[in-house]
């Protein structure tokens, strides 16, 4: 049986600072079925390491007309239900990160912590319990809150500054590429099965 993807790329996200700021921390592997897992560097610019825009840019980039390719990035790609029935907000993924983009426009020139603060954005609207956590948090047992800050280990920060960045990706590729919260392999394999030629993007 030939392989789903013919390109797979791995992104260790953060959070940290603003869109636009070189973070070491920020790094993105890529493999394909024939080559073994290599970092990719970022362009030549002015900034040494990625930015979240960045690597958005470059998502877009390497995904437009290119080979079926897994893209995992490691961040929450939504909320828990609670966040859902707290809001009135539809169970309607796109019209919840246009909703949340509104809120919390991380995807601007800013840092998670001013929208938290009030100086910009309306987090007081659209703020989340770090008690409550999605189904496969609860399952997965010790896995934190995505609204859970400031806390080591917290997944909180870059999933509140990806979201809008998981807009930018989609109103880009429509439905071009896929997108998935996936936490086991054999749930993946039956998402995409079937669905040969396309892209996925997983957390």
């Amino acid at each position: 049986m030939s392989p789903a993807f013919k390109r797979y790329v791995g992104i260790d996200y953060s959070g940290a600072e603003t869109p636009t700021s070189s973070l070491k921390v920020l790094r993105i592997y890529e493999a394909d079925v024939v080559t073994p897992s290599q970092e990719v560097e970022p362009p030549p610019s002015p900034h040494k390491y990625w930015t979240r825009r960045g690597i958005a840019e470059w998502v877009v980039l390497g995904l437009s007309g290119g080979p079926p390719t897994l893209v995992g990035i490691d961040h929450g790609f939504s909320f828990p239900l609670q966040y859902f029935e707290q809001y009135g907000l539809p169970l309607d993924w796109p019209r919840f990160l246009d909703d949340f983009q509104v809120h919390w426009p991380t995807d601007e020139d800013t840092y998670v912590d001013f929208v938290r603060e009030g100086i910009c954005g309306n987090a007081a609207a659209r703020s989340g319990n770090p008690r409550w956590r999605r189904i496969t948090e609860v399952h997965a047992g010790a896995a934190k809150s995505v609204f859970h800050f400031d806390v080591p280990g917290s997944v909180a920060k870059s999933t509140h500054a990806g979201l809008p960045w998981l807009r930018y990706l989609r109103r880009h590729f429509r439905d071009d590429v896929h997108f998935l919260a996936i936490r086991r392999l054999e749930c993946a394999a039956q998402s995409f099965r079937g669905r040969g030629g396309l892209s996925f993007a997983v957390e």
